[in-house]
Formats: C-alpha cells, structure tokens, sequence
C-alpha cells in the first residue's frame, strides 16, 4: 500500500483542471461509454475503464505538449465515468422493452438521457460526504485496486508511451478481429455443437462466441472467476437443459410457464410440448427462470454478508456530514463539493424525477424519496465494496435486485400492483442501479487522487463533466442498438436487463415461477453452503455458454502467463499490479466493442452486404461445416497465442 503522503504535496499547485484534460477526459468518455453499452447488452458485465483511459491520457497529452500528472489524473477520472454509468444504464433501463404495454413508450432519448444524468450526478454527490471516511482515514484497510493501480500508471508517467502502445495494440486487433468476423464475414464468430432432441444426451449445447472483448474479459477477471462463472454455464446447458429434455419425453402436455413465444407451435397448432423445443427455446422458456433464481439468491447474499461494512460505513458517513458541516479541511488536497451543494442537488435530483413530464416516476414522490434513501444506502455499499474486490467485481446487479424487490414489495403492500407500476419500480431501481456504479468508479478515483495528490473537488466536478457527457451518447448508442438489432435477440440479448424485467413482472404480477426460480435459489444455497461465493456462478448460470466459455478462456491464458512468470494465481482483479497483458487485454475489449458499434452502423445503414461478400468467397473458415469449426477454433487459439505472449512481456 503506498504511503498516506501524496505525490503532489497539499502545498504545491500545478496544472490540473485545464481546457485540454477536460476536452480529453470527456472525449474518453464518450468512447468507452459508447463501447460499454456494446459489452454490457452482448454480455451482461463490464470492465474498469481507469487503467487503459489513464494510459492513453499520458500518450495523448504528451503528443499535446506535455501534461502534469495531475492533468492525466482528470483526464482518467472524467473519462472512467463513462464506462460506470453506462454499465448501469445497460444493466437496467432496456427492461422497459420487456414490460409491455407500459414500458416501451419511455424507451426514448430524453427518458434514458434524464435517468442516465440523474442517477450519474447522484451517485457522484452520494460519495462526497463518504470520501474522508473511506478513502482518507481507511487508507491502510481499503486498497481500491483499480484506484491504487491506476495511480502507479500515473506516477510512471515517463513510461506512458510503451504503456500505450499494448492499449493501441490490443485496440487494432480487437477491431480487426471483429471486423473480419462481424462485418467481412470472413471466419465464424461462433463455434460449438448442440446435440440433437433425439439423442442420447438431447439439447446438450457447447458452444464459444469467438469474440476479441469476451477473451479480454477474461483474462482481466482471472482465472479464478470466469472459472466460476463458466461452471454455471455447464451446470446450465450440459446438465439441466439435457435433464429436463430427457424428462420432457415423457411429459405428453404442456409444461407451464410456456414462454409466450412457443405459445403455439406452428407445426402443429398447439402449445408446443418440451420434446419440441431446441436447447434456445428451453433455455427462454425455464431455465432462465432457474439462472434468475440464482443470481436472486446470490445478489441479496453478497448483501447479506456485507451488512457490517454497511451499518460502519453509514456511521461513518453520519459523522463525515457533521464533519464537513463544519468547515473541516480547507487545503488542496481536502477541498470537496460543499455539503450544502451535496444536500441542495440530491434534494433538487429527486424532485426533478418527482416533476419531469414524461419520466414513469411524475408525480410519485414516493418514489423520489425511495431513490434518494436506495441511492445513498447503495452508493455507500458499493463504494465499500469496490475498495476490498475492485470496481469490475463490483456485484451492482445484485444490490439493484435488491432494490427491485424492496421496492416492488413495498408497492404491493400499497395496493399498486399490475403492469402500469412495472416502469416505476424499473426507473427506482435504474437510478440506483446507475448512481451505485458510479459511486463505486468514483471512489476508484478519489483513491488515485488521494496517492496522487489531487483536488477532490476538481475530481468531483470532473466526474460530473464525465457523466453529462457520456450521457449524451450512451441513450444514443442502445437506441441505435436496439434499432438495428433489436434488444433481447442474439446479437444484444440484454441479459441484465431481462433479469431485471423478469423480476418486476412476476412480483407485481404476482405471476413469477417461483418453482423454477426456487430451484435456483437453492442451486445458489448449496454453492454457498460449500464454500463457494456463488454471484460468479449464479451469473454463469443466466447467461449463455457461448458468452461464458470465451471468458474461461481468457482466464486460462492469465493462469498459464501468472504460472510461467512466477505470480500469484490472481483471484480475480483486486490485485494493484498493472501487467502487459491486462493492458493488451484492454484493448481487446475496447476494440471489439468500437468494431461492433460499427457493425451495427453498417447493418443499420444497409452497407453491409459488399462487405459479406467479400467473406461468402472464402468459405474456408465460414463454413457451416467441420472444417470451418476447426479452422476458426485454431484463429481463436491464435489470438489467444497473442494475448499469453503480451502477457509475458515486462512493463518496463
């Protein structure tokens, strides 16, 4: 852990704040903003954005004429916030698709833009009164890894530029790979075989999305986590999709709940029975229920376990506001947002959600108020959290169905039940969702400002700045998204999002499944009971192998570089080393990502087909056969050659 003295000391004051960091950090923001609402709808998780963006801040404002490392410091902290409030917004407002008739028609710009802005600026206020607390008087306790590690990147600054050549690196062949896959069609993006409905092991399904940003994941997860996570996986579809396929052929009527879309089978008229369903169409129809389930159990237990840390923190917190009431810490390094600013503006966010025309909570002032108290109790839960496991560790999906469910019991104890409440309890649980994330991103970056010696109040406005610019494009990018592709299908199937859908509508309903989402609950008991933190798992368990299995690959590359350079097998990435590989790996992420925006642009503009073209003449690699299987699963072992190969690389 670094020393509690800063880099910069309080008494020095270089540059910091200027045009040039500002105009960077949001342009950053709008570029890994844009590509995690890419990663988060195709995959359902987010990475840390600190590392790489902070990076490139040194390579770019050294080609700029030179910066202090103060200057990089805004430029990361204004472009990190990006990528956190983007993973929340993806994670929960494209629910309103799914909660029909209601829903869909705040599905617009404006609405997502007013959530997007309300929860980023509360999340980032929600951590002003807490940052003494927890960043300053727990140094030695709470080491923020993404926070400290990216300080080290900052302090290094005189090596930025090699650092940014594994960023850009990972970033070129990230868009390339996709780019040949996705828009020239060139080699398959998946590889896998599902076995037929008549076998001996019928609907079992493996299968691996070779995606440049899914083997990134990976290896900056570890070994350790996508493990657990592609054990969900298999338990999923090698074990209970054959399972219940097995027992459906002796079930000679309709096994509710059917799906609404195999309410009828076309070829005969009726609903259809499980021995008429492939592995997709079982998967949609209940074992989703059952992933559900799981990753219900595991979010409220994640919470459960964290209960000391909260009730410390809100003392804490109680006695930062009195604190800072009354006038403590007027030096650089210990300037903040003014309280009365902090009170003043979460006051004026929840009444303007109370009073914007058009949002789902006008009028409800009830649910203002269950914002602001979900919002602060979440923000300091979250923000604690990422200072011991890391911001990408983060389980903000867990504390937002804890949210869904706390608020939609308390609707049903109201009397407001039925689909006209869905997008209410949809938009409570966005903001919080939305500010969590962002309050666990932005104590990330007031730990790297506390090593540094930055001025919190300049990082504070600066995330601010992060957020209203990220904005602007965020609700841009999954309209497009959803335009193209449509949210919900293969391409963006939303998972979060439909998990959280799933919840309101059965809980309001009154209509959820809950023997299916019990046997989850109980799949997530027995893991927890032996040892195992089951999130990891309980997500494995709602998403699709071929999103999994490319993320264990990831892992495996990052336990086979930790073996042969003599680290420690990582456990996920709350270590503060800052690698070659994680860098690359970086880059991949973010180059996948840009490259299927792209796509999405094409497709949407009607250019793609001279691009496809190209590909349907060299069959080789995409064929639906054999050997296209083999010669695309040896390109995927390739690229995950490259990836152990930067990894063995020293940063020097």
């Amino acid at each position: 852990m670094p020393p509690s003295t800063p880099y910069v000391p309080s008494s020095e004051s270089p540059a910091e704040f200027t045009a040039k960091a500002i105009v960077l950090g949001a342009a950053f923001g709008l570029l890994f903003g844009a590509s995690t609402v890419y990663l988060g709808l195709r995959a359902g998780l987010t990475v840390s954005a600190s590392i790489p963006i902070a990076v490139l801040a040194i390579s770019v404002l050294k080609r700029l004429g030179g910066s202090t490392i103060l200057e990089n410091n805004i430029v990361q902290t204004i472009g990190s916030a990006g990528e956190s409030v983007a993973g929340g917004v993806v994670f929960t407002i494209p629910a309103l698709i799914f909660l029909v008739p209601y829903g869909p028609e705040y599905f617009n710009y404006v609405q997502i833009t007013m959530l997007t802005l309300a929860g980023g600026i509360l999340g980032v206020l929600m951590m002003v009164p807490l940052r003494r607390a927890l960043i300053v008087k727990e140094h030695g306790v709470l080491p923020y890894p993404e926070g400290t590690a990216c300080a080290e990147v900052l302090v290094a600054g005189e090596r930025g530029g090699r650092l940014a050549a594994l960023v850009f690196g990972g970033l070129g062949i990230g868009a390339l790979w996709k780019a040949l896959s996705w828009i020239v069609n060139l080699f398959r993006t998946e590889i896998g075989y599902a076995m037929s409905r008549t076998s001996q092991f019928p609907n079992a399904t493996l299968a691996v999305d070779i995606s440049p940003e899914y083997l990134g994941v990976g290896y900056v997860i570890g070994p350790r986590i996508a493990g657990t996570m592609v054990a969900g996986g298999v338990l999923a579809w090698l074990g209970l999709l054959p399972l219940l396929s097995i027992l459906g052929q002796f079930i000679t009527e309709p096994f509710p709940p059917i799906h609404p879309n195999f309410a009828v089978n076309p070829a005969t008229g009726r609903p259809f029975l499980i021995s008429e369903m492939d592995a997709g169409q079982l998967w949609s129809a209940y074992i989703r229920y059952i992933g559900a389930g799981g990753v219900l159990a595991a979010g409220i237990l994640t919470l459960v376990r964290t209960i000391p840390t909260i009730v410390s923190s809100a003392r804490g917190s109680l006695r930062e506001f009195r604190a800072m009431a009354g006038g403590a810490g007027q030096s650089r390094t210990e300037r903040d947002i003014p309280m009365p600013v902090v009170l003043g503006g979460s006051l004026l966010l929840a009444l303007f959600l109370a009073l914007a025309p058009g949002l789902p909570t006008q009028g409800n002032f009830f649910a203002a108020v269950l914002i602001l108290i979900f919002g602060f109790f979440f923000s300091t839960v979250s923000s604690r959290i990422t200072g011991l496991i890391g911001s990408s560790s983060n389980p903000i999906s867990g504390m937002t169905i804890a949210t869904l469910i706390l608020t939609c019991l308390l609707f049903v104890a109201l009397g407001w039940t039925g689909d006209m409440y869905s997008p209410v309890a949809l938009c409570i649980g966005a903001i919080v969702c939305i500010a969590a994330a962002n309050a666990g991103t932005t104590s990330q970056d007031l730990k790297t400002g506390y090593i540094v010696g930055a001025t919190p109040l300049y990082q504070q406005l600066g995330l601010i700045i992060g957020v209203l610019a990220s904005g602007l494009i965020i609700g841009m990018t999954t309209l497009y998204m959803h335009q193209v592709f449509g949210i919900g299908s293969a391409a963006v199937p939303a998972p979060q999002a439909t998990l959280m859908s799933t919840i309101i509508t059965g809980l309001l309903n009154q209509n959820l499944p809950w023997g299916l989402v019990l046997v989850g609950i109980f799949i997530t008991v027995t893991l927890e009971l032996c040892g195992v933190h089951s999130l990891s798992f309980a997500v494995g368990l709602y998403l699709p192998i071929a999103t999994t299995a490319p993320i264990f690959a990831g892992g495996l590359v990052r336990a086979w570089v930790d073996r042969n350079v003599g680290r420690v097998p990582r456990s996920g990435p709350a270590e503060s080393d800052v690698d070659a590989g994680t860098l690359f790996s970086s880059g991949l992420i973010a180059g996948g990502s840009i490259a299927g925006i792209l796509f999405a642009v094409l497709v949407g503009t009607g250019l793609i087909g001279p691009f496809a073209a190209i590909g349907a003449a060299f069959p080789f690699f995409n064929a639906d056969s054999l050997l296209g299987q083999l010669a695309s699963t040896a390109l995927f072992a390739g690229l995950a050659l490259i990836v152990a190969r930067m990894g063995m690389r020293k940063v020097e």
